[in-house]
């Protein structure tokens, strides 16, 4: 699709659009193609992209996993760091679960609910 097209349909500038995509096609989840029929496609199937992985690539993710800080400056952060790195894991383990095409199919599930008529 054309930046002009998702930027309407999403309802987002055109200009951030813009930024996003490039990022993204830094991160080898899109492709763009120039000329008259150009536009963004996934540079993937949409099964083998993680929602992970588009959020690491936008946001940069740096979520902690193991035990960087060996010396903690009191006990009272070293609890609170646990809990911490087991939140981080917890949220990793969710956005790698799903992937861009897990995202489709929920919201073509959803429409079809929408448009169910009940008498």
């Amino acid at each position: 699709m054309q930046i002009r097209q998702i930027a309407a349909q999403q309802n987002i500038p055109d200009r951030y659009l813009e930024q996003l995509l490039a990022t993204l096609r830094r991160g080898g989840i899109v492709k763009s193609q120039r000329g008259s029929k150009g536009g963004y496609l996934l540079a993937r199937e949409p099964w083998k992209i993680s929602l992970f992985e588009i959020l690491e690539c936008l946001e940069g993710l740096d979520i902690r996993t193991g035990d960087e800080d060996t010396n903690p400056k009191n006990l009272d952060c070293s609890v609170v760091d646990e809990i911490w790195q087991e939140a981080c894991q917890a949220a990793n383990a969710v956005l790698q679960k799903y992937s861009l095409q897990d995202l489709c199919e929920k919201r073509d599930s959803r429409r079809q609910l929408d448009i169910m008529y009940y008498i």
